[in-house]
């Protein structure tokens, strides 16, 4: 396919000034004007001949299988040309509305015709995404055509909750000393579990001493704990209508996935149990949990099935629903969002009455842009005006999270690039604790 680039519609737009010159200057000249004319019709059709012709150069796609939520992929094409011209060839790629548009590349062929071209590819939700077809441009050497060819891609990718986090995660505990240090690591408290019996030295705390023992023994013995394990942990996720909404390009549901994948892979690295719970309007996914690090991909594959959904959350149908399921004190990690303190009441009623026999960890995302409207300078009445309005959901916000850490409830309020590690770190702190 060809086409005149501007520059081609400059030289024939400008014969039309220049032929009103002439004919004014002398009339006898007119011939100049069809001479004009045709020199520009020379121009172009030698530009077209000397191009690079779409038969000359080899394309070659090769798209990623895979493509994971809120990470950047690269789309690489291969361009060869068989033939001495080397233009400056313009790619744009065609996507369904799965995948974010990507931008447009220019790729300069180096001295053997070759070029190898990464177009950045970034996913807006999970699901199948598509690669329709590859647009390629470049001009003539004069700049007066533009050689167009169309490659059909037809390319679907799976685009998956972020495993490549997961990895990271899994490098930076594959030390097994890693969640415990590189001594054992021995806690006293409600529910831990005992491991021996060991002279008391000043230092240690009284309270371990075992007086029954000591009285036998003449001679004070103290217990000492190990770490329990085989914890049940549930991550539970809402995926209704507000777990939709973008925040650093991709939704909230698959930032909240993204992490608690990360915390699967710690807790079931750590000999706990994982289950997934999902929840809107119904109970969507329900996967028992499980232990053993060869199962993740178990909760990989729950953690995949959950879908967004346009309906309102139901937090009565879907806690209780899940406390009903649950058969032992349990860890569940619900991570949700609200709006304000009205539409929040029947969320806190419920996340209230489970964490009455359960350790909750309460989990929503910080929006970043509510913190700059507010802090933003009021330099007109309608910036003041939103800085106010941000302001009041902040501080509804704030009256909620609070409500919950005093029933017992704890809260983690972070920004989407913190929700990983800050989720880690505090299951690890409540097991610390010994809080399940």
């Amino acid at each position: 396919m060809i086409r005149p680039t501007p520059r081609a519609i400059v030289l024939f737009a400008a014969g039309i000034p220049l032929a009103f010159a002439i004919l004014l200057a002398d009339p006898d000249a007119w011939p100049f004007v069809p001479a004009y004319l045709f020199l520009a019709c020379f121009a172009l059709l030698l530009d077209t001949a000397l191009s690079l012709t779409p038969g000359r150069l080899n394309v070659q796609v090769n798209p990623p299988p895979v493509l994971y939520i809120g990470r950047p992929e690269t789309f690489l094409v291969y361009l060869r040309a068989h033939t001495g011209r080397r233009p400056e060839i313009e790619l744009l790629c065609d996507v369904d509305d799965t995948l974010e548009r990507p931008r447009r590349v220019i790729a300069m062929l180096n001295e053997d015709g070759e070029a190898i071209v990464p177009i950045g590819l970034s996913a807006r939700h999970r699901g199948k995404a598509r690669i329709e077809r590859l647009w390629l441009r470049w001009r003539g050497p004069l700049g007066l055509v533009h050689r167009l060819r169309i490659v059909p891609v037809d390319s679907e990718i799976a685009v998956t909750p972020d495993v490549k986090a997961v990895r990271q995660t899994a490098l930076a505990f594959a030390d097994p000393s890693a969640l415990y240090g590189v001594k054992p690591q021995f806690q006293q408290g409600e529910g831990s579990e005992f491991e021996s019996l060991r002279d008391y030295v000043p230092g240690l705390d009284p309270r371990s001493i075992d007086w029954k023992h000591s009285a036998r023994h003449m001679n004070l013995l103290c217990k000492e704990f190990r770490s329990e394990r085989n914890h049940q942990i549930v991550l539970a996720f809402d995926t209704g209508h507000l777990m939709r909404e973008p925040l650093a390009g991709i939704a909230k549901l698959d930032h909240a996935v993204n992490a608690g994948l990360q915390l699967g892979y710690v807790s079931l690295r750590a000999g706990d149990r994982i289950g997934v719970f999902g929840f809107d309007s119904k109970v969507r996914v329900v996967s028992q949990p499980i232990g053993g690090i060869a199962s993740f991909w178990r909760v990989q594959r729950a953690a995949t099935e959950l879908d967004y959904s346009p309906d309102e959350t139901n937090f009565t149908l879907g806690l209780s629903s899940l406390a009903a399921r649950l058969d032992r004190r349990s860890l569940i990690i619900l991570q949700t969002e609200f709006v304000d303190t009205i539409t929040a009441e029947l969320m806190l009623e419920n996340v209230e009455r489970l964490a009455g026999r359960h350790v909750v960890l309460f989990v929503c995302l910080r929006d970043p842009l509510l913190v700059e409207t507010v802090d933003r300078a009021p330099d007109s009445l309608g910036t003041l005006a939103r800085s106010v309005i941000a302001d009041e959901f902040l501080r509804e916000r704030r009256v909620v999270l609070e409500r919950l850490r005093r029933r017992g409830v704890h809260c983690l309020d972070v920004r989407a690039d913190q929700i990983g590690p800050a989720l880690i770190n505090r299951y690890l702190e409540i097991k610390r604790r010994e809080l399940i």
